[in-house]
């Protein structure tokens, strides 16, 4: 943040508190070429939008970060990532008018893709991606003004991000407004298990190795 005491427009958020088991190794330390993988994610999303958010679990070790990435941890375990985002969204509130909110486990972002879905957001709650029918809840931008209405839906016992989608003014991105600053919507790759991890490993040209 600057030193008025006005909020950003934007800042950037990654959720890190993941179990990781159909990876069966913490992804947060992957290893991606000559950077962890929470590292390279954390400094392609921080190439579009500064500061950067890193939500985790109380007691997570994390590899070493910027010192413009701040880390703040779940107020609740094992709800999943709606309490990550609600979590992100509360600190934010007073700092950052909206937060872009990613995923730890992306290492194909692109800088471009961040800040089209900010430009796309303005004059809604939240604009989320929208491809091959599905949204993409955690490439998303978010009004940090929304955390009071995701903690009341986990109270609720409702941990899908999809009913906050049905409750505020959405914008569906398609896939055609993102294909000039991410053509093959590399953004939206997860490494969620070791193939996944082999192949980005392939597209970002380190030849199937972590290093």
């Amino acid at each position: 943040m600057s030193g008025s005491c006005r909020p950003e427009p934007v800042e950037a958020v990654v959720l890190a508190g993941g179990q990781g088991k159909r990876m069966a190794a913490p992804k947060a330390w992957l290893p991606f070429g000559p950077e962890m993988l929470l590292q390279r994610v954390v400094r392609l999303l921080g190439e579009a939008v500064r500061p950067v958010v890193v939500v985790s679990r109380a007691g997570q070790e994390l590899p070493p970060l910027p010192p413009w990435v701040q880390v703040i941890h779940d107020r609740h375990e094992d709800s999943g990532p709606m309490e990550g985002l609600a979590t992100a969204l509360e600190w934010l509130q007073g700092r950052a008018e909206m937060a872009f909110v990613n995923s730890c486990d992306t290492p194909l972002l692109e800088p471009g893709f961040v800040r089209r879905m900010v430009a796309l957001a303005e004059g809604f709650d939240v604009a989320v991606p929208h491809v091959r029918g599905f949204d993409e809840p955690l490439a998303a931008v978010y009004r940090t003004a929304l955390a009071a209405r995701i903690r009341e839906l986990l109270a609720a016992g409702n941990r899908r991000i999809a009913a906050l989608f049905q409750r505020v003014a959405l914008r569906r991105v398609t896939a055609d407004e993102l294909a000039d600053v991410d053509p093959r919507l590399q953004s939206l790759l997860n490494v969620n298990d070791p193939e996944a991890y082999r192949a980005a490993l392939d597209l970002a040209g380190f030849g199937g190795r972590g290093t």
